[in-house]
């Protein structure tokens, strides 16, 4: 390339136009080095397995470690409601015990049932066995803490349904992110491919003299802008396909797969406004923090059951001898014991005091979270429709911007070919026709990634509010 430069600047300062062609078949030739290089990088989905977003959103929500979580959450929910049901059950244990005791002369003394002390041989064992049971008949707290257990597990569902589709919408974001770039990329392409028919044109007219080495210049500038725009395109794209890879968990490479259906469906999407706020209104993550707040209101209840009375009771039966565990020919003498207790709370040093301090303060923050979820809702839910509808119109606009810039191009270019505009006015046309395609391919975008936060917020498919595509009910 420093070679074609000098060679054009030669051509300028001694005024020979055999030496400018040179310089002008050097430049492209240099450049087609680069372009090349860039066109290698279109490997960019080489080694990778294509997925579908359906495939995606699968592999992802199955291997997520926040969906994983959340699924671990809801399990020790319904163990903590398997335990809180525990509480209303005696507890029972069993204990067997063994010994021997020496003697200084080295046998064995014991005490028989009649209170008399006896010395047996010193390999004789002593044997005893236990059966106990125990039980709380009252305790005012197991109710409430049983309905915060259930509570507990409702809400820990909410949330697992909201990081399900909190994790749909991550991949849905770098999916997107992915065909983004690939449209980008085939823009750049088509970037490019029209300036080197521009640097062909120009370095014609600069050999016919209707032009100046400026225009050529120009114009190979022009490539260099158009190889910059597809290698960084590639780049995204390259970037996009590693970050899926991360959310889906997969061992292997995985890019977007190109014309998905449900992709394109996304694109004419119509959606009932009415039926999208009226479902945010029962949005996963309201349903969690209702049953937070009832599983708050519940512990409050729990804790102030600590000013209440407790009673308990509890039997046990046992027996000891030197038979094997009573059984054999030496069976023990068995007698068992029952208490009833009763169990006043006075004053424990305020602890109860600050338990149900703690538990208001629960309360009122789950109160308060309540009404901002659904504050939330009501606010995501206008925000995302009118990014919707938006991005929507802009995809129409946008795309007769596109239609009419690639015309106006072309009238150009016919023009410049014939010398009737100038450069500028080429590079003019294809400024605003670069520009069209970038703005069409945001709107697109954003299209997408509304109708993935409208879904991501209502906790639901989107073919519940959805009125039709193209005229289509689905």
């Amino acid at each position: 390339m420093i070679s074609g430069l000098w060679n054009i600047r030669t051509a300028r300062r001694i005024g020979g136009r055999c030496l400018l062609v040179v310089g002008l078949t050097a430049l492209p030739a240099a450049l087609a080095g680069a372009q090349g290089s860039a066109m290698g990088q279109d490997s960019v989905s080489a080694g990778t397995q294509p997925v579908t977003l359906a495939e995606a959103i699968r592999l992802a929500q199955q291997n997520s470690p926040q969906s994983i979580a959340a699924l671990g959450s809801v399990e020790s929910s319904n163990v903590a409601v398997r335990s809180a049901y525990g509480a209303f059950l005696p507890s029972i244990s069993a204990s067997f015990g063994a010994g021997r005791q020496f003697t200084g002369t080295g046998s064995l003394t014991r005490v028989n049932s009649a209170g008399e002390t006896v010395t047996i041989a010193g390999d004789r064992w002593n044997y005893s066995n236990t059966l106990g049971f125990s039980a709380q008949l009252f305790n005012a707290a197991n109710f409430p803490n049983l309905r915060a257990a259930k509570a507990d597990v409702t809400a820990a569902k909410a949330a697992a349904v909201t990081e399900s589709f909190a994790t749909a919408l991550s991949v849905e974001q770098q999916f997107y992110a992915s065909l983004s770039a690939l449209e980008s990329e085939q823009a750049a392409r088509a970037q490019l491919l029209q300036a080197q028919q521009g640097l062909d044109f120009s370095r014609r007219r600069v050999v016919a003299g209707a032009a100046t080495a400026s225009d050529s210049l120009t114009a190979v500038v022009q490539i260099a802008n158009a190889q910059l725009a597809l290698r960084l395109a590639q780049n995204q794209r390259r970037d996009a396909n590693a970050a899926l890879t991360r959310l889906v968990g997969s061992s292997i490479p995985i890019s977007a797969a190109l014309n998905d259906p449900a992709v394109i469906a996304r694109d004419t999407i119509h959606i009932d406004s009415a039926a999208v706020v009226a479902q945010a209104r029962l949005a996963p993550n309201i349903v969690q923090a209702t049953a937070m707040l009832a599983a708050a209101d519940e512990r409050r209840k729990a804790a102030k059951a600590a000013y209440i009375p407790t009673i308990s009771a509890n039997y046990s039966r046992g027996g000891s001898g030197a038979g094997a565990y009573g059984l054999g020919n030496d069976p023990f003498v068995y007698s068992g014991q029952l208490n009833l207790s009763l169990s006043i709370p006075i004053f424990n040093g305020f602890a109860r005091e600050g338990q149900v301090a703690n538990a208001n303060i629960n309360k009122a923050n789950a109160a308060a979270t309540l009404r901002d979820a659904k504050l939330g809702a009501q606010q995501l839910s206008v925000q995302y429709l009118d990014a919707l509808h938006l991005g929507q119109e802009q995809v129409i606009v946008q795309t007769a911007s596109v239609a009419a810039a690639t015309e106006n191009l072309r009238v150009v270019q016919q023009r410049y070919n014939l010398g009737l505009s100038t450069i500028v006015d080429l590079l003019t046309a294809q400024t605003t026709l670069n520009q069209a395609q970038a703005n069409l391919i945001a709107a697109h975008n954003t299209v997408r990634l509304a109708a993935a936060q409208i879904e991501a917020l209502i906790g639901q498919p989107l073919s519940t509010v959805t009125t039709g595509s193209n005229g289509v009910t689905r």
